[in-house]
């Protein structure tokens, strides 16, 4: 497999994009998917789902056919262009200005596009250039002359547009008026250029800025006035700009749709045009999809295939105008593994003005790779040079699956440092994390855990994250790989945040990382197990024999501990009991012997509550270091006292053993489980026989290598294997 794992479907002849670009990567016509009423597609998932390598394997594969043109929102280039000029730009109109001018060198079918409407446009937000002299205007003026004008007739007409040399004559006029006492607002400049516009347009030329301009929210019809109103709007800043921005964006599209009408462009042009919006949840990719959402729900019609990518869901609430997505209803939504979706159209009836968005979007959801896909990926990279391999090859595969959970681009990491690593024996999955990866970068080999933490979280912080966070947000995720849920999460967040003025709380991260695309838990405060074992492997680390993961356990410990006093109290949202919440940050941090005893006086009585208890405690990481887990188990190691606690002993570490999955349990662990839990069954304590058929579900269980206390990140876990 290569670039395109996960997306041979998307990307095959006959695939997704190919129908909606109405090309296929052999450059063959496909049956067009949609219009003219087109969605905004969506790729969703979370970090590590390969999104962004999708939309480049789009660009790389189709961009020779139809034009298609990748934007990167998150970049913070069109923000840096703008910043000289921030009167007459913007990182919205720099965007707009990169993509009209790489359509404008587009060599494939049909030629180069021309931008007269768009360039209209920009001409009149050039008056907002530094203090509006026409020396500064026409600086600005000069950066867009090329965009209206056909490539080797510098500016001579363009199907009819204009009439003669346009940005000659505003030059020379902007010349003319150099060094004159200007009103306030530079309205003779503007006045200047508008008079130069329309003077230039020919008639068609003239229909058009009409059209499209006078057509601006405060016109009246009028398109000198939608014009100079689109200037001053764009000089306002705040609402008003963006308004400015929408109109922008909405001229280059005409100009684009305009190179497929008429004769010439019917039988010179193939396909669609598309614009591929990276990071389209960032701040300027929202603006950009509000403004094309906006256009066609008020009925404006394009043939732009507009692609973006959201790490959220529900693709971001900018979507849903305040509501609720239930309440203001879920876009769309199209999943590879059906095939090719069927029509699409946007509701029908009733939109009341400034309905949300969502119904012109369609959510394309990233897919997990299958168990197959994985296997062969990581299989793939294996270097086969020890016939005695194939176990190691085996624990590879199985290790590879539990940490990436099916994440296309975790697997690739992840597959890539496993190519020479061997799993020490008994190994836990996280040893894996300790393998050192060559990035494709060129940069030196660095454990594959500091690569995949900087590329799923340093390099995908949340939207919404407040700047002076920035510098900790891997450290608090790190130590809130222990939290099970918000009142755990609060308890280590106020001690790691001790030192700093501004704070997050936990109902604040645990709402960025939704944000981000992360999954949530209703027992594990970080709801993704691959993510968790990343972090929960960082925290033991962080300090000599794992002294920071023991600190966080002992503070939550104490926590419950002073808590659990009122045993009668809930235990929060992930436990039955404070006492169950206490014990187990006390089993992890070294206190199983104190475990087993209060599990040994707890059980006659009450054997299902203890069960479910049982489970809620043994549900845990391993530290780091020797495991004796297993051994323990089996009873190898010696023991005292009585045969209830000794029994008790062993099942405890039995069931911990294969609740943390992140060992090979399987057929020898289910054969422990029974014989203990049957064991426990003939002793002479209240409900002892209740637990024989426990012994018989959780053996059967764990045989299949399926948790006994499932959870959502469990669950999901399952489902990708």
């Amino acid at each position: 497999m290569g670039e395109d794992l996960g997306f041979e479907r998307l990307l095959e002849e006959e695939g997704f994009f190919a129908r909606l670009l109405g090309r296929s990567p052999s450059g063959g016509g496909s049956k067009l998917l949609y219009g003219p009423d087109l969605p905004v597609v969506l790729l969703t998932g979370g970090p590590g789902m390969g999104k962004g390598r999708l939309l480049r394997l789009v660009r790389d594969r189709f961009a020779s056919k139809v034009p298609v043109i990748y934007l990167d929102c998150a970049s913070r280039t069109y923000e840096d262009d703008a910043g000289p000029e921030p009167g007459a730009r913007s990182d919205f109109t720099e965007a707009l200005v990169d993509v009209a001018g790489r359509l404008r060198a587009w060599q494939g079918t049909g030629g180069p596009f021309v931008f007269p409407r768009f360039f209209a446009g920009l001409t009149m937000i050039a008056t907002g250039a530094a203090d509006r002299s026409p020396e500064a205007v026409r600086t600005e003026v000069e950066r867009y002359e090329n965009l209206p004008q056909q490539q080797g007739l510098r500016g001579l007409g363009t199907g009819g547009f204009w009439r003669n040399v346009l940005t000659g004559v505003i030059r020379n006029l902007l010349n003319t008026l150099a060094g004159q006492l200007l009103g306030a607002y530079g309205a003779s400049v503007a006045g200047a250029l508008l008079e130069a516009l329309f003077a230039n347009a020919a008639p068609k030329g003239r229909r058009e800025l009409t059209r499209i301009y006078g057509a601006y929210p405060t016109a009246g019809h009028q398109p000198e006035h939608g014009l100079l109103d689109l200037a001053a709007d764009f000089k306002a800043g705040g609402e008003a700009r963006e308004v400015a921005e929408r109109f922008l964006f909405r001229a280059l599209r005409e100009d684009i749709e305009a190179a497929y009408e008429g004769t010439v462009g019917w039988l010179s042009r193939v396909g669609r045009p598309a614009l591929l919006l990276d990071h389209a949840d960032s701040p300027l990719g929202q603006r950009l999809l509000r403004a094309v959402l906006t256009d066609r729900r008020d009925g404006q019609r394009d043939r732009v295939v507009i692609v973006g990518t959201a790490r959220q869901e529900d693709g971001g609430a900018f979507l849903y105008g305040g509501l609720s997505p239930e309440d203001a209803g879920y876009p769309a939504e199209y999943r590879p593994a059906d095939g090719i979706p069927a029509t699409w159209s946007r509701n029908t009836g009733p939109q009341p003005d400034g309905a949300p968005l969502a119904d012109g979007v369609l959510l394309l959801r990233m897919p997990f790779l299958t168990g197959d896909q994985l296997r062969d990926e990581t299989l793939r990279r294996q270097r086969r040079t020890e016939p005695e391999s194939g176990a190691n090859r085996r624990r590879v595969v199985a290790a590879v699956a539990r940490l990436s959970g099916g994440r296309p681009h975790t697997v690739i990491r992840l597959a890539a440092a496993a190519a020479t690593f061997r799993m020490p024996a008994d190994a836990n999955d996280r040893d894996l994390l300790d393998a050192p990866l060559r990035h494709p970068d060129g940069a030196a080999e660095r454990p594959v855990t500091d690569v995949l933490l900087e590329e799923l979280i340093l390099d995908q912080l949340p939207v919404g994250l407040p700047d002076e966070h920035r510098d900790q947000w891997l450290d608090l995720l790190t130590h809130l790989s222990v939290a099970h849920d918000t009142e755990c999460a609060d308890v280590l967040l106020v001690h790691h945040q001790a030192h700093r003025v501004s704070v997050l709380t936990a109902h604040q991260i645990a709402k960025l990382l939704t944000e981000t695309g992360w999954p949530g838990c209703e027992r594990h405060f970080i709801g993704d197990f691959g993510l968790r074992q990343l972090l929960v492997h960082r925290l033991y680390g962080l300090c000599p024999d794992g002294a920071a993961w023991h600190a966080d356990h002992h503070l939550l410990r104490d926590h419950y501990a002073l808590r659990a006093a009122d045993d009668g109290a809930p235990g929060g949202e992930a436990f039955r009991s404070l006492t169950a919440h206490r014990m187990n940050h006390h089993l992890v941090s070294g206190g199983a012997d104190d475990v087993v005893r209060h599990l040994a006086a707890t059980l006659p009585g009450r054997p299902r509550e203890w069960c479910a208890e049982l489970l809620e405690i043994a549900q845990a990481p391993y530290p780091g270091g020797a495991d004796a887990r297993r051994v323990r188990a089996q009873g190898l190691v010696s023991m005292e006292g009585p045969a209830l606690r000794r029994t008790v002993d062993q099942l405890l570490h039995a069931v911990w053993l294969c609740e943390e999955r992140t060992r090979p349990t399987g057929s020898e662990m289910a054969r422990t489980l029974a014989g203990l839990l049957e064991r426990l069954s003939i002793m002479e304590f209240d409900g002892a026989g209740d637990l024989g058929p426990t012994a018989g579900e959780w053996s059967g269980l764990a045989a299949n290598q399926r948790p006994m206390l499932r959870c959502s990140c469990t669950d999901q876990l399952g489902r990708r294997r």
